[in-house]
């Protein structure tokens, strides 16, 4: 069964590697903020020709040649962006863009800038013949020492003053892509936004040794997409409340000694033995119900899903415990797991 589940885990992993090599295209100059994004997009992608052509009649560099070279030590390029104010004049419409860029080179050594874009639209009403879309007119960013996210600045221009950051999501969405930047497709460079958009629960509870006539405390359970195979999905979860701050969960999951007949993991279950429990940060096809307060995985070890694991975790006293943990270990085409951990049925 071990062996399985990492083979899946290998393939999600090997899904990701592929992604983040070559980032998926992205070519929309509809707004000022896609623009930008875009031009990294290019750069990612080592489309130099695409990046330069998003610049206007002013360029970043005195040729192409030395727009080019100065990349050659780049190995990937994270952007964010804020949101553009716009400004009319002369028949153009200018936009500014808050924008910060991590720089990752081939070393390993990182560096962050931050500042503002301007672009440029001429109205499309006035072109004729020959059709200029928006184009970046210049940059103006510096080197900053703040992480990437914290870098970006508030606005540009007359751009307006964004809403207030949820500081809570913020922190656990930062310790996501500090922890799991490397196995998860969903951080790879080039990915949307909402990428790593988490789905979100409130959880109320009382804590361990508290009555239940004391406050409620409220928890906030995350749940972040990692990757995806042919049959499994991988998430990772993040709690955060009052006592504990955001921290990232690790679930209790046996470590199981299966037996075959024959030695013939096709034939028939001989037993199936707990020989120790370990913590895993990531779960497979994994849910929340809010109904009971539970987190339940079902690991598929092969797509018909006939041989499977299958965990439940608890919420209680401001954790996740697990109370039980169901095996399918045969190769039989039906679904008949049984129960090798069990604290959630009546004896």
């Amino acid at each position: 069964m071990k062996r399985i589940v990492l083979a899946a885990l290998a393939s999600c992993l090997a899904a990701a590697s592929a992604m983040a090599a070559e980032p998926t295209y992205l070519d929309d100059r509809s707004d000022a903020a896609s623009l930008i994004k875009s031009l990294y997009n290019a750069v990612n992608r080592q489309e130099y020709s695409r990046a330069w052509d998003y610049f206007g009649d002013t360029k970043p560099a005195k040729d192409y040649e030395a727009f080019v070279k100065g990349y050659e030590n780049t190995e990937e390029v994270q952007v964010v962006t804020g949101e553009a104010s716009a400004e009319g004049a002369a028949g153009s419409t200018y936009f500014s863009i808050p924008a910060a860029v991590l720089a990752r080179k081939k070393d390993g050594s990182e560096a962050v800038f931050a500042g503002c874009y301007t672009a440029r639209l001429v109205n499309p009403q006035l072109q004729e013949q020959t059709f200029t879309g928006l184009r970046i007119e210049k940059g103006d960013l510096k080197p900053s020492d703040k992480p990437l996210e914290e870098a970006l600045p508030a606005s540009c221009g007359d751009g307006p003053t964004p809403a207030p950051k949820d500081a809570v999501l913020e922190e656990a969405r930062n310790a996501f892509a500090a922890t799991h930047s490397k196995q998860c497709t969903s951080l790879a460079p080039g990915q949307p936004d909402d990428a790593i958009k988490p789905e979100e629960h409130t959880i109320s509870f009382h804590p361990a040794g508290s009555a239940e006539s004391d406050p409620e405390q409220k928890a906030r359970l995350f749940r972040f997409f990692c990757l995806a195979g042919a049959y499994n999905e991988i998430h990772v979860y993040y709690l955060a409340d009052e006592t504990n701050g955001v921290r990232e969960l690790h679930f209790a999951t046996p470590e199981l000694d299966i037996h075959y007949e024959g030695g013939n993991s096709e034939g028939k279950v001989e037993a199936i033995n707990v020989i120790g429990y370990r913590s895993e940060n990531q779960l497979i096809n994994s849910s929340y119900d809010e109904a009971t307060k539970t987190i339940m995985s079902n690991g598929k070890w092969r797509g018909v899903g006939d041989a499977s694991s299958n965990g439940t975790w608890l919420f209680r006293n401001g954790d996740f415990t697990l109370v039980q943990y169901d095996v399918d270990a045969s190769y039989d085409g039906e679904i008949n797991p049984e129960s090798v951990v069990d604290y959630n049925t009546a004896p």
